[in-house]
This record gives structure tokens, sequence and C-alpha cells, in this order.
């Protein structure tokens, strides 16, 4: 069970979290699919909470930054100087939606939009150093996006986290990127039907069951289970119209 306590390196995808129109419902809806309890909602932060997974935070949810946006997932990149990182966004064509704030000794956020209008996040840990379980059942295992534009997609992430991009045999145009280790997420074009942006992944132990479950809490399916090298995956959209996807990872021998 990978697990983490100490602050991520920069340019990881490090954190998620759920803006929520209707709090409660979608708490209950998300601790029954992948077996998580809550911490916090308290208002000094207004509401966020943390969903914690055998003890371990693995995501957030709190309410809609603003009137009118549709609930979703947030992809949070780690960054060891926010100022710097809004910086080379800016410098790149991007676009600040909420300057470095800090959440008091937590750490500090951004919200911004890539060149294409897709948001993502920075996070500046402080206390709150991010995800503390990932790549098993009920946490995250992988993050991606989807681009209308992915040879400016990658020049834009390029600029602003230095990542270096590795293509997918058989998956053109779609890369992995990483900052010298292991792919730390993915990139490739817009496939109909499916949704555009960043969106994430968890890991689940039946990606049959959860497809299941999805349907008969209200939401839908918007890319059928199919096995693949990596595991069974399917894509998802909750009862709110949110997509995320799952994985049910193979066997470890």
């Amino acid at each position: 069970m990978p697990t983490r306590d100490t602050a991520w390196p920069a340019g990881t995808p490090c954190w998620i979290d759920y803006g929520a129109g209707e709090l409660d419902s979608a708490k209950a809806f998300y601790a029954d699919l992948f077996g998580w309890s809550w911490t916090g909602g308290d208002e000094e932060y207004g509401g966020y909470a943390n969903a914690d997974k055998d003890g371990a935070q693995v995501a957030g949810l709190g309410p809609l930054m603003g009137e009118g946006d549709p609930p979703s997932w947030t992809t949070y990149f780690a960054t060891d100087d926010a100022a710097a990182t809004v910086g080379r966004i800016r410098d790149a064509g991007g676009t600040v939606v909420v300057e470095p704030m800090e959440i008091g000794p937590l750490g500090t956020m951004v919200i911004a939009l890539d060149p294409q209008g897709h948001a993502f996040g920075l996070w500046q840990s402080g206390e709150h150093t991010g995800v503390q379980r990932y790549n098993e059942p009920g946490a995250l295992v992988w993050n991606e996006a989807a681009v209308e534009d992915t040879d400016a997609a990658q020049r834009f992430y390029t600029a602003v986290f230095g990542f270096q991009w590795q293509a997918m045999g058989g998956m053109a145009p779609y890369a992995t990127f990483g900052t010298g280790g292991d792919p730390l997420g993915g990139l490739g074009g817009v496939s109909p039907g499916l949704p555009a942006g960043w969106t994430v992944c968890f890991a689940v132990s039946s990606t049959d069951g959860v497809v299941g479950a999805v349907e008969g809490a209200g939401g839908k399916v918007l890319h059928t289970p199919e096995d693949t090298e990596f595991g069974r995956f399917a894509v998802l959209e909750d009862p709110w119209g949110a997509p995320f996807s799952v994985m049910e990872l193979p066997a470890r021998g």
C-alpha cells in the first residue's frame, strides 16, 4: 500500500479535490463508492473536508468556488514556489484564476487555466502535504488531460513544470509526462463523448462493480469497461455531471 507523508516533488500531481453543489450528497456518494470517511468540513475553511482511506488522506471536497460552476474534480500539481510558478503560467499564455492563497498553516493554493481553457491547480504544501495513499483501491492512481491541441499543451506544461514527454506506442498523440523518473501522468487528444481537460482516475478492486454502483446512484457510463495492458478501465460521470475514471489494477504476482 503506497503511502507518503512528506511534500511531493515539484511538478507531481499531488492532490485532487471535488467542487460540489450538494456537499452532503456528494460526500455520501463518494464514501459509498470508494470506502472513504470524512474529516474537517469546518467553517474556518469554508466547509472543505478531507477524504480518508484507512486513516490517510486521499482527496478533498468543498463547495463550488464560483456561482454557476459545474461540479468537477481538480488536479493540483506540487510546487516549491507558487509565485514563481504563477509567473511561468502567465509567461506561457495561461490564466491565473485564483492568485496564490495561503490556507492557514496547511499550504498555498492556486487555480489556473492553460491556454486552451482547461483548469488545474497548484499546491505548495505546508502542514498538508497532499495525497498520502495512492495506487491502491479507493485512491488516486493516474491524472491525465484531453486537449484540442496536444503539441501546444505539451509546450505549455513543459514551460511551466519542466516536463519531459514519452510517446505511447500505438496511442498517438497520447504521451506520458515526467520530470526525469517514472511517468507522472498523461496527455492526449479529445475523444468524442469523453471529457476534455484534466481528469482523475481512481484505483478500484472491481471496475464492473463500481460501474454498477455509479449507474445505480444516477450516474452515467461514458466509456464502458475495457481491458487494457494497465488494467480494466472505465470513464464515468457522477450524478451531478462530474467525470472521473476508474482502473482495476492487474493482480500483482
